[in-house]
């Protein structure tokens, strides 16, 4: 195979990943540009993680979803550095008295938390709601929506706890790699009892759908159905976790959702 015919083959295999594939060398090395979109890559991977979220054009996009104002909470890590250090205090949160002022009854809470990537939320955050809020059931109750700062996932369990509802949907910046960095998942947790959530809740208790960052990502129309699938699944069986599966793949191949895509 000639030099030529070997490019042509990777450049198609090229258009089918993000993976970093066939990239060529130069002597033992990559060439200059390759190595340079590495980097740039690299320090977009970071700028992600370190960056902060500007909460104001967030929470002003929140407002206008009809669910009434959005509520910020912090966790006990105290700025980024700490939360990258110290994991445990992204799970608890540092005050939650500003949820008390939520006193409307509800069946599900929205946390739209930074997590590893304040970029991938404010990007996409909103608008994943805002699909989100298309597709639930209408006889699901939604609380104002809580955006939570220096936040791993399990602080949306004491956000639920809080609030005392059921269903908690957290939407979290996810771990920025080489291919993406502004990418977002969705993680649900449904107990019987919202006092459940004061006692210990693992992974294995959580449903998450991950990779959501259109056009090269799971859009948000796709994510939103298999999220309002898994909500009313879990409220179906009563718990969410490894007993309960996606079945919402039925929905999805219909024209309704291709159109809306």
């Amino acid at each position: 195979m000639t030099a030529a015919e070997s490019d042509a083959v990777w450049r198609e295999l090229r258009t089918t990943t993000q993976a970093r594939i066939g990239l060529g060398r130069a002597g033992d090395a990559l060439t200059t540009a390759r190595l340079l979109e590495f980097g740039a890559a690299h320090a977009a991977a970071r700028d992600a993680v370190h960056q902060a979220l500007d909460v104001a054009p967030l929470t002003a996009r929140l407002e206008g979803l009809g669910l009434g104002a959005p509520v910020v909470v912090h966790s006990l890590a105290t700025d980024r550095a700490q939360y990258l250090r110290r994991p445990d205090l992204g799970r608890r949160p540092a005050d939650l008295s500003a949820l008390e002022a939520l006193d409307a009854p509800a069946d599900l809470a929205i946390v739209l938390a930074d997590g590893l990537s304040s970029r991938a939320l404010a990007e996409h955050g909103a608008a994943l709601l805002e699909a989100l809020l298309d597709r639930l059931p209408a006889d699901v109750v939604v609380a104002p929506p809580v955006v939570a700062l220096q936040a791993r996932v399990a602080l949306g369990d004491h956000i639920a706890h809080a609030l005392g509802v059921r269903t908690v949907l957290v939407l979290i910046g996810e771990r920025p790699g080489l291919s993406v960095a502004d990418s977002v998942g969705i993680d649900l947790t449904h107990r019987g009892d919202p006092a459940d959530y004061a006692g210990g809740i693992t992974d294995a208790d959580r449903n998450c759908i991950s990779n959501i960052h259109p056009p090269d990502g799971l859009d948000y129309a796709t994510a939103a159905t298999v999220a309002a699938g898994l909500v009313t699944g879990a409220r179906r069986l009563g718990r969410s976790g490894v007993d309960l599966k996606d079945t919402s793949r039925a929905e999805l191949d219909s024209p309704t959702v291709d159109a809306l895509s």
